[in-house]
């Protein structure tokens, strides 16, 4: 096992669980033929295929990692979209959409086969298994776009499946890898020299340190939904550890080496290592190449990034839409192929076909009890424009009266609660208006007995009646469930509302890495807590849009523990930890208020 030094940081490193198969394959050659299908319950190929499967691409120290490649039985020469993570390529992973409850409104019929996965074949997850089986789709089909005149191409990363080497994570290492791969794609005989990168989640977030890189074949990017900062977005959001997630991800990756272990790092290093954090985190102001990116409110793990690779790049070819489903769903509708042939069609083939004139910005705004808006242009995100677009930034106040009002509260008082108890605070809209956007809750809080302590807030919808609303990320039509109530709920299939947390003793701000709507977290040095100490708590609310109509309410609520989001698998669900009581402090000096933007 080499070292992985991370700016002059050694990375721990432990071993990848080795794959089904004793020693590696070797590459192969199929023709697919038109008609033909995996299986019966599979979607038929509209066209010949060649598939050459595990094809080595060298790396800049020698280490050879295998793709497969699906491309187009012609003379003729066609771009690459290439698509990189270490969950399995195509039938090499253990990771199958049949563990996802309801797969997710994606039926087998709909796709070859052929893409590559993102889900779970864990024990535990059995329970919600289908009969059929398939790969979840976090990667395009190669059915739907090597007809479009595009080779497909799945990459198992460095360490990952039969590719040499070990495992890497995030980061400078990975980008670099994945430089090279395109490099090295753009010499094969068949590629016009234009690559692409495209894909969801691992498949998105890596997009943005390859991008960095500057690769010079790389024609244009499409992060379909990414994290940005492994810190600060997933392991470590608000300052709280959360290695659930992260922990899973790492036991069911497969590999014949070792793997970069970033939950290790923080169990072992702690947050303030900020030499190797910061690697961790995007460098958006170094990708050149035109950018789609699609983004969500309904993900846990990817709507910060999303938002923030479309602010950063530097340049204005980058364009940024979010849907109101969930993203696996939406990445196989009918819809995100048009949208995302056009942008490949004009950034790998140079079709003048009018794509710049998309409007730079297209969200969807929620209803929950009635359709989404969807596709409302702007020409940035709203909450960057000036308040000529009716947008505004406006302060609900928080009453001890446990309303939100636009008048300040100025009568002294305290509301206590238990760590597990949730305080609820409410707003009835006189006429309609939508929140876009991220929200600031600024609350002035105590811990009689502790010395340090964590909040957590979401915002809620709720309906005239007063009764909180789910908004169901997979229309209904497209599940097999006559009725909501069926529906699991875990976080891919339901979306409560936005949600932010942070714990006193890590909310030291980056001033140079926060814009003047959003802070964030320094990572590099603890405030001391004393017990009863009145902490003026800022926390940040993730993105959102939600319509609320005359008569609805906004509900805020905030307690001292981990109990207001839905896991991503009940599996993954923990039950709230006992925490320290609260006390929220009104009046005087201590103004309490929810900051957004709201939208007329």
């Amino acid at each position: 096992m080499a070292p992985l030094i991370v700016n002059n940081i050694e990375v721990i490193q432990t071993p990848t669980i080795p794959p089904a198969w004793p020693t590696p394959k070797e590459p192969s050659r199929v023709e697919l033929s038109s008609g033909s299908q995996k299986t019966p319950e599979h979607r038929p190929l509209p066209c010949d295929i060649i598939l050459e499967r595990d094809q080595p691409l060298t790396l800049r120290d020698g280490t050879r990692i295998r793709v497969d490649i699906f491309r187009p039985k012609t003379d003729e020469k066609v771009p690459a979209i290439l698509m990189w993570s270490p969950y399995g390529k195509t039938d090499t992973g253990t990771l199958n959409l049949h563990a996802v409850p309801l797969r997710c409104g994606v039926p087998l019929s709909k796709l070859s086969g052929y893409e590559s996965f993102e889900g779970w074949d864990l024990p535990n997850m059995r329970p919600y298994y289908q009969t059929w089986k398939t790969d979840l789709p976090p990667r395009l089909d190669p059915a739907e776009w090597v007809p479009k005149g595009y080779a497909i191409i799945n990459a198992d990363a460095r360490g990952c499946g039969d590719s040499e080497g070990d495992m890497r994570s995030w980061g400078t290492p990975e980008g670099q890898d994945g430089h090279d791969a395109i490099e090295d794609i753009a010499k094969l005989p068949w590629c016009t020299g234009k690559v692409a990168m495209a894909g969801n989640s691992w498949l998105a977030l890596c997009q943005w340190y390859i991008a960095a890189e500057r690769p010079p074949h790389l024609a244009c990017i499409a992060p379909l939904e990414g994290a940005s900062d492994h810190m600060r977005e997933s392991l470590c959001r608000g300052g709280i550890p959360s290695i659930g997630f992260g922990s899973m991800i790492n036991n069911v990756v497969r590999g014949r080496g070792q793997q970069e272990n970033s939950v290790e790092m923080l169990l072992k290093h702690g947050q303030g290592l900020r030499a190797y954090w910061d690697d961790k985190r995007a460098r958006m102001d170094r990708i050149e190449v035109p950018a789609y990116i699609l983004g969500s409110y309904s993900t846990m793990l990817h709507t910060i990034g999303s938002f923030r690779g479309f602010e950063e790049i530097p340049h204005q070819n980058k364009w940024m839409v979010t849907h109101a489903t969930q993203e696996w769903f939406d990445l196989y509708s009918q819809e995100r192929t048009d949208d995302l042939q056009k942008f490949f069609d004009r950034y790998m083939k140079g079709i003048d076909n009018g794509w710049e004139k998309t409007s730079p910005v297209r969200l969807a705004v929620l209803g929950y009890n009635k359709p989404p808006v969807i596709d409302l242009p702007f020409d940035s995100l709203p909450w960057l424009l000036p308040s000529a677009t009716n947008t505004e930034l406006q302060r609900l106040y928080l009453g001890a009266d446990k309303t939100l009002q636009h008048s300040k509260n100025t009568d002294t008082a305290t509301l206590g609660y238990e760590g597990t108890e949730t305080m609820v605070f409410t707003h009835t809209f006189p006429k309609s208006t939508q929140l876009l956007g991220p929200t600031k809750l600024v609350v002035h809080v105590s811990c009689p007995s502790a010395t340090d302590f964590d909040v957590y807030a979401q915002i809620r919808k709720r309906d005239a009646s007063g009764k909180d609303l789910e908004h169901i990320n997979i229309p209904l039509e497209a599940l097999p469930v006559s009725d909501p109530k069926e529906i699991p709920s875990i976080n891919p299939l339901k979306y409560l509302g936005p949600n932010g947390k942070l714990r006193a003793s890590k909310r030291k701000v980056a001033p140079e890495l926060s814009p003047n709507y959003w802070q964030t977290l320094a990572h590099d040095e603890d405030i001391e807590v004393k017990a009863g100490e009145i902490v003026k708590m800022e926390v940040w609310i993730w993105p959102t849009a939600i319509q609320f109509d005359a008569g609805e309410q906004l509900a805020l609520k905030i307690t001292g523990s981990d109990s207001l989001v839905l896991p991503e698998f009940e599996f993954l669900a923990e039950k709230p930890k006992n925490a320290a009581g609260q006390v929220v402090h009104f009046g005087g000096e201590y103004e309490n208020y929810l900051e957004g933007h709201w939208h007329d």
